[in-house]
């Protein structure tokens, strides 16, 4: 469940989902510190300094009162090391998503499990009843993780990434 407040903590198998804080920023540098992570979505790994100032401003909460942010870091249960985030802008009863998984932790599953987790979470609650997600055409990882959490091409395109939808459109 979320709420107005802010995002609460969820669970999957293997992986914590806890709300963002100031304080992750450290640790979250050294999980994305791989230019890799940004050929699809542009940008360049951040230092902890910079990521602090986004957390705050993440953490803060949206200018826009009927905008909600909600983010999360990945938690490893098993390894208690943080593998990456999710997020959601929720608008009234729609939630656009996205997902990143550090690259020392890909390959593992980590990512679908936690798009899985973040949707069944989000529409848990009733309020959420369409989720979207943003894909490059080329991200054949990012297309898989979003039918692993059960969105499907809608054959609408923004900003050059295919729009991935579930639920009511």
């Amino acid at each position: 469940m979320t709420t107005d407040n802010g995002p609460t903590p969820f669970s999957t198998a293997r992986l914590d989902a806890v709300p963002l804080r100031v304080a992750h920023a450290e640790e979250m540098a050294v999980v994305l510190d791989d230019p890799a992570l940004h050929t699809f979505t542009g940008g360049a790994p951040e230092d902890a300094d910079t990521l602090r100032v986004r957390y705050e401003r993440q953490t803060a909460g949206s200018p826009d009162p009927d905008e909600l942010w909600w983010n999360w870091v990945l938690r490893i249960r098993g390894e208690d090391c943080l593998a990456g985030y999710v997020q959601a802008t929720v608008r009234g009863s729609r939630a656009e998503i996205a997902w990143v998984t550090g690259t020392e932790r890909q390959g593992r599953g980590y990512a679908k499990e936690a798009a899985r987790g973040l949707v069944a979470h989000l529409l848990s609650g009733g309020a959420v009843r369409t989720v979207i997600a943003h894909i490059h055409p080329d991200h054949a990882a990012s297309a898989a993780v979003a039918a692993s959490a059960g969105l499907v091409r809608n054959g609408e395109w923004e900003d050059g990434e295919e729009r991935w939808v579930l639920g009511e459109q």
